[in-house]
């Protein structure tokens, strides 16, 4: 959407208002008794109050209802969704799903809640501890519908269509080849325009940042400057039917009824915000004299542990890029890894495995804990490691199991 703004930047102290409504920002104090246009103050946590300010996180909303008004929350179906690792009987094999196939409008209305399918993860949300890795597969827009999950981050990769996110802090647009993530807590709804399907990363009791650069030094990789913040957007809408919040926590989820937009902010400030990135901004790092370098050069985002040098997840993508090398055997090494791996392909094909691929063919691969594997970096590839064992807790008509390779790789080209 050619109109939509964005305000750069990784993590920065952000302050925005809808230009309908100029002064609605408060000077000089986040809680004033009176706010601008008779305003509610509310503040979204994303960590503890007393956190390091190194990794405090929290924003200001300035809203024309407040969120506290609903009806409660009562259980609902999950359908595909779980983090019931115990489905199925753990596998060390190499695993390899076929695309999950996205329904067809005219057959079944499917949106984005109830498209969501888990594939495989690890830990659960109520120890704050793990992930999750889901396909979503849909047809419709949320219509007087929002979204917001209570247990982690959503990091969301399109690979086919582009979605429009309404979140509280503003809208963006997300096509293939980019992505965004959706902080916990926040409450979004997602338009699409036909049949559409992507990859999801959930992360339970850490946000993500950036790598750590090391001798790299001050640039490269993927440079703060290059992530994207939506401007303030809002809608004073009361919906007499019945305005849904769907909410998942802990790993089950719940639905209420409201009878306005969630969609009511006029302003915020603050540094725990939505934000989305363009893959083709990675600025890669590679070999120039002999041997391969390790993939993690090649991390986007990380979602660090309490174990220093150790990540609940890393997000990785190999990107188009030059492969100069003397002496060296031109594909990446095999391997054995301890963190396990999954992949999945966003554009073109799969080098290691081209049977039965057409050129554009959404897939996925999973790599457990020390599962032997070799690496195929001639494509693009997004990549999550992940230290600990996954369990895939699902196989249905539409994914079916072959044998294949490693832990959180997605591909583009």
């Amino acid at each position: 959407m050619a109109g939509l703004k964005y305000m750069s930047g990784f993590g920065n102290e952000f302050a925005n208002e809808d230009p309908r409504c100029p002064g609605s920002l408060p000077e000089g104090q986040n809680n004033p008794q009176v706010c601008p246009y008779g305003l509610y103050a509310e503040q979204l946590s994303g960590s503890a109050f007393t956190c390091p300010r190194s990794t405090n996180k929290r924003s200001w909303l300035y809203r024309i209802l407040p969120s506290v008004r609903h009806k409660p929350f009562t259980p609902m179906s999950c359908g595909d969704l779980t983090e019931n690792w115990n489905e199925v009987e753990p596998d060390p094999n190499q695993l390899r799903w076929k695309p999950f196939i996205i329904p067809k409008s005219s057959e079944n209305k499917v949106d984005f809640i109830s498209g969501l399918h888990t594939v495989c993860g690890a830990g659960d949300s109520k120890s704050r501890n793990g992930i999750a890795i889901h396909m979503y597969t849909c047809n419709t827009s949320m219509t007087d519908k929002c979204f917001q999950n209570a247990d982690g981050d959503f990091l969301i990769v399109p690979q086919q269509g582009e979605i429009l996110i309404t979140t509280e802090f503003g809208k963006m647009m997300v096509e293939p080849n980019e992505i965004c993530v959706i902080q916990q807590g926040m409450r979004f709804s997602v338009d699409v325009f036909g049949e559409t399907r992507g990859y999801i990363l959930e992360v339970f009791g850490a946000h993500f940042e950036l790598p750590d650069l090391g001798p790299i030094g001050a640039n490269g990789l993927a440079n703060p400057r290059d992530f994207q913040t939506p401007v303030a957007w809002y809608e004073d809408r009361t919906v007499a039917t019945g305005y849904t919040v769907v909410n998942k926590y802990q790993g089950k989820l719940f639905s209420c009824q409201q009878d306005f937009s969630p969609f009511n902010v006029v302003a915020w400030h603050g540094n725990y915000t939505p934000y989305k990135y363009n893959l083709e901004n990675f600025m890669a790092i590679n070999c120039v004299a002999f041997d391969h370098a390790d993939p993690s050069i090649f991390t986007v985002l990380t979602a660090k542990s309490t174990r220093p040098g150790v990540a609940i997840a890393d997000f990785v993508i190999f990107p188009p890029r030059w492969g100069v090398a003397d002496h060296t055997f031109r594909p990446p090494y095999y391997h054995r890894n301890c963190m396990s791996e999954f992949m999945g392909l966003i554009k073109g094909h799969y080098e290691a495995k081209e049977e039965g691929f057409p050129t554009v063919y959404v897939c996925a691969y999973a790599y457990t804990c020390t599962s032997a594997h070799i690496y195929m970096y001639m494509i693009v590839y997004i990549y999550i490691y992940i230290p600990c064992y996954v369990y895939c807790v699902r196989l249905t008509e539409t994914c079916h199991l072959h044998l294949y390779i490693v832990a959180l790789l997605l591909v583009l080209t």
